[in-house]
């Protein structure tokens, strides 16, 4: 198992946070949609356009209750079925074209397989790797024959426990799969903050020493995932929409737009770079600072040679180039050689 692999011309690793605009199938069946997506999220910094490929038929079946609501259901009171049936035009041919379209706008394309015949045709369009969906994690047939492909593999942990997270790695793992991120994720739709349960990536990141840990969320806006970086997350997927108020698809109005990816592109990059090294130490920026901003021991008034020094004729002021105060016991009880003046330092040459 590494944390360094790629997906196409994608780099993973500790040292940047790669960011997957996930246009799903907000591209409302529309290619010239579909298109917009990925130029959008190119111009607004992300590494890699995730879409969804599924057909409604093998997903789910047709008494399938919601496990959302949209007041914009053309059925309010329809089924899975009737929303994902809407949103499944895309086949072979449309995939080939999305596949050129992102190498025209050089932008890595992935897509999240939800049955076997969709992992075959992605591979045939040229997928170097998969996201596999939090409401998948157990689906073992459907993880085998992710496996086989030997791709790089983004695992959505949504509505899972430590346990199931485990055997679904262990089963990928003996598999023969190399590379695995693992994606915390809180499955509601839109997540509020008091159940994204951030801090559960620590856990994540304890258990899976050897993986890449990445966060799938599901919040409004982008402050949440923007912090995320901050406990090691090196991977995030947000929604994506081109325009919020799009109909036909239940995403469009909690994904992020083109303007607030390129928002969560800068705090990503920003939070990257304000890690630093996790080591307290002096940085060169700091070191005028320190020379000037602290303090040395000087004279608080006249003293005449021969004098002892006391606390109550020496007394600390900047710069910090001459005795630092926290030497004061070794100044004070000694005697000057030479006259020091208001504001003039303490040198050990000049006192015995």
């Amino acid at each position: 198992m590494s944390k360094n692999f790629k997906i196409g011309r994608v780099k993973f690793s500790e040292k940047k946070c790669v960011i997957i605009a996930e246009a799903g199938v907000n591209h409302n069946g529309s290619f010239k949609i579909a298109e917009r997506l990925i130029k959008e999220a190119k111009l607004a910094g992300a590494d890699i356009i995730k879409f969804q490929t599924y057909k409604s038929d093998k997903l789910v079946i047709k008494k399938s209750p919601r496990f959302w609501k949209w007041s914009g259901e053309a059925k309010e009171k329809g089924t899975q079925h009737d929303s994902y049936s809407k949103l499944d035009a895309f086949n072979k041919k449309e995939y080939i074209k999305l596949f050129k379209l992102c190498k025209k706008y050089d932008i890595e394309f992935m897509s999240t397989p939800f049955d076997e015949d969709a992992v075959d045709m992605l591979i045939e369009v040229g997928a170097k790797g998969f996201k596999v969906a939090s409401c998948d994690i157990n689906n073992f047939p459907l993880l085998e024959k992710i496996a086989k492909t030997k791709k790089p593999i983004l695992l959505s942990t949504g509505a899972s426990n430590l346990a199931e997270i485990k055997k679904a790695v262990n089963f990928l793992e003996t598999k023969g799969v190399k590379n695995i991120c693992i994606m915390h994720c809180t499955l509601c739709y839109p997540t509020q903050p008091k159940d994204v349960n951030l801090s559960a990536i620590l856990e994540l990141k304890e258990t899976f020493k050897k993986n890449l840990i990445g966060f799938s969320d599901h919040t409004l806006g982008v402050n949440i995932a923007s912090s995320s970086v901050l406990y090691n997350v090196r991977v995030i997927e947000k929604h994506f929409t081109v325009n919020k108020k799009l109909k036909k698809s239940a995403d469009h109005w909690l994904s992020v737009d083109p303007k607030e990816l390129k928002i969560l592109r800068n705090n990503v990059d920003n939070f990257m770079e304000a890690l630093g090294t996790g080591k307290k130490i002096v940085l060169d920026c700091e070191k005028k600072a320190r020379k000037f901003a602290r303090r040395s021991l000087v004279a608080k008034y006249f003293i005449k040679k021969g004098e002892i020094i006391t606390k109550h004729n020496i007394i600390p002021k900047r710069p910090g180039d001459g005795i630092s105060p926290d030497n004061f016991d070794k100044v004070i009880g000694k005697k000057t050689k030479k006259d020091i003046y208001l504001d003039e330092k303490i040198n050990f040459k000049n006192i015995y």
